[in-house]
This record gives structure tokens, C-alpha cells and sequence, in this order.
């Protein structure tokens, strides 16, 4: 079963109901890194939670384009709503396994600091539903720590794969 989710759009980055960032410098190129984010079998090697990424869209990705991401407990489908290339892509969740929010989306920016590194800023921003709310704060601290994970994961999985060239 398929649970819809809201489409967003840019103002949702800035003003949805919660919001989590996280930032980490990469030892690596802007494009470097979107060629990582942009291999669908990189993926389950830096966030470990997902099980398969399928770019449901051929390239060249940009605006409109698609994916289906199956992690160990949720599938979810993707649109596309930002896309610049070497710089930043976002995407909102159209519909997933779970009804864990009425609206969630994931905003990727990477910013040049020269000497092959860049800056990854991660924004996830939702829209949670009723159950999620009466979590309250532990939920938000849960997820945050994800986050934070995945950002440090990024970096990390960047490492290795310089040590080993």
C-alpha cells in the first residue's frame, strides 16, 4: 500500500513546521560529490538504511525527475523540484509505505571552498502527521540524530574512497 504525500515547493525549505540542518565540509570537488549523489549504487554505501536507489528518469537528471529509494523499513517515490548541476538538488516525497508525514522533502547544497572541497548543507524539512506530533521532542531528537548521521556517513564514505585512489 501507497501513502500520498503533499508536493512542496522552495517556500517549504524555508517555512516548514520542522526543519533539521546539518553542514560538513568534504574533502572533494562540488562535482565530485554530485557524481556520488548522482550513483545510484553509492547510496546504501553512505546511508545505511537504504536497501536500493532506482533513478526512475534517465539522464541527464534535472528538474521533473524521479526515484524510487527502498531503505530497510520504508519505499518511498521521489520528484525532483531543484536541480542545478555540481550545486544543488531537492526533492519531496510523492508517496511511500508509511504515512509518517503529510509532507516531507530533502534540500542537498554543496558550496565550493576551493582545494577539491566543498561544503555539503543538508536541510530536511516535514510536515509530521498527528502520532508523530504527540512524539514530540523525542521523535525530533531521533531524527535529528539521523541526520547528523547521514552528513558525518557523506564524509566519511568521501575518505575512504580517497584513501583507496
Amino acid at each position: 500500500m501507497k501513502f500520498k504525500y503533499r508536493p512542496v515547493d522552495m517556500d517549504f525549505l524555508e517555512r516548514a513546521p520542522v526543519r533539521f540542518v546539518n553542514e560538513v565540509e568534504l574533502d572533494a570537488s562540488a562535482t565530485d560529490v554530485f557524481t556520488i549523489f548522482e550513483d545510484a549504487e553509492a547510496w546504501p554505501e553512505w546511508i545505511k538504511l537504504i536497501v536500493k536507489v532506482e533513478w526512475t528518469s534517465p539522464k541527464p537528471y534535472g528538474v521533473g525527475t524521479t526515484r524510487i529509494v527502498k531503505g530497510s523499513f520504508l519505499t518511498v517515490n521521489e520528484y525532483f523540484f531543484v536541480w542545478q548541476q555540481n550545486k544543488r538538488f531537492a526533492f519531496y516525497f510523492t508517496e511511500a509505505s508509511l504515512p509518517l508525514f503529510k509532507a516531507f522533502a530533502e534540500d542537498y547544497r554543496l558550496e565550493n571552498l576551493g582545494d577539491n572541497r566543498c561544503k555539503f548543507i543538508y536541510t530536511v524539512c516535514l510536515e509530521p502527521i498527528f502520532l508523530m506530533r504527540l512524539g514530540g521532542s523525542l521523535v525530533l531528537k531521533f531524527y535529528d540524530q539521523l541526520f547528523q548521521k547521514v552528513t558525518k556517513n557523506l564524509a566519511e564514505y568521501i575518505r575512504c574512497k580517497n584513501a583507496q585512489a
